[in-house]
């Protein structure tokens, strides 16, 4: 298991190409669960990326696979934004980095990875939602839970399909088969959505290890009853276990706290804050020099 990052309480970032500021919040959990020896899940919360990548169960080094993504996801961070460009490139270079890794067969590795990212599209500050396997994407608006993503997994093309009902896709035999993955030798090709920016906004990314165990029904029950974003993902990870923690569970909660426009004066908020004070300062100053300008 890697998690790259932490969780913030509240964190502003200015974005000058368009106009706007974004305050985000979020907070991360991962947790081997009560059947598994190893967590071959890790996570990168590093802004502008957050995602979650589950190492393939079954397959060697399925833990190096999971930190190859991440590790190179994270390689993005310290920019406003980023591209699914970009994302693309990281992924790629991640599968280059799996067939070097310790454990690796001839078969190779593989892991799942899902995620959101901040990017400039059609002029606009967006969100732009990843996935590659059967990791998830939820967003929650108004009190409406949306999963995101697709899976790409054998039961949801049976779905697809109208061979099978959402209700039997959650118990068939073939429920952890999936038909697509980073790794493999093979080239990287993520489902790509966009997701309008704004305040409000819930994003939850988890392994499938939580939506095994947790409903969709149970989800937004966690996500609408803890405000607090700590709180969600500690209210999630902590129920997929007791309903059995079958496999590595994880989860990322994102909160669009604000979007703002962005103040014409350069400089951070924090800046502006402080050239505030001490123009104040400057002017009590100079009123106790000169009385006749209190």
């Amino acid at each position: 298991m890697t998690q790259i990052g932490q969780g913030s309480p509240s964190h502003t970032i200015a974005l000058p190409a368009v106009k706007k500021s974004v305050t985000l919040a979020w907070s991360a959990l991962t947790d081997v669960g009560h059947r598994r020896e190893v967590n071959e899940d890790s996570l990168v919360t590093a802004w502008p990326v957050f995602a979650v990548a589950d190492g393939m169960g079954g397959h060697s080094a399925g833990d190096v696979a999971s930190k190859a993504v991440v590790t190179r996801l994270a390689e993005l961070g310290g920019t406003p934004t980023t591209t699914a460009e970009s994302l693309n490139r990281a992924l790629a270079l991640a599968v280059d980095d799996m067939k070097a890794g310790e454990g690796v067969t001839d078969l190779g590795t593989g892991t799942t990875v899902t995620g959101v990212a901040l990017a400039i599209v059609s002029d606009a500050a967006q969100l732009i939602a990843f996935n590659i396997g059967d990791s998830r994407v939820y967003q929650l608006t108004s009190g409406v839970l949306e999963q995101v993503t697709i899976d790409h997994s054998v039961v949801q093309e049976l779905v697809d399909a109208g061979r099978i009902t959402r209700e039997e896709a959650d118990v068939h035999p073939h429920g952890n088969v999936i038909t697509r993955a980073v790794g493999f030798h093979e080239p990287p090709v993520p489902d790509y959505r966009i997701l309008p920016l704004h305040e409000g906004l819930r994003i939850l990314v988890c392994s499938d290890g939580l939506t095994k165990e947790l409903t969709a029904y149970g989800i937004r029950h966690f996500l609408m009853s803890n405000p607090n974003a700590d709180d969600a993902v500690a209210a999630l990870v902590t129920a997929a276990l007791e309903n059995g923690g079958r496999d590595n569970v994880t989860a990322i909660v994102l909160d669009v706290l604000a979007v703002d426009d962005l103040e014409d004066e350069p400089g951070s908020a924090d800046e502006r804050e402080a050239d505030e004070r001490e123009a104040d300062e400057r002017e009590a100053g100079d009123a106790a020099d000169d009385p006749s300008r209190a």
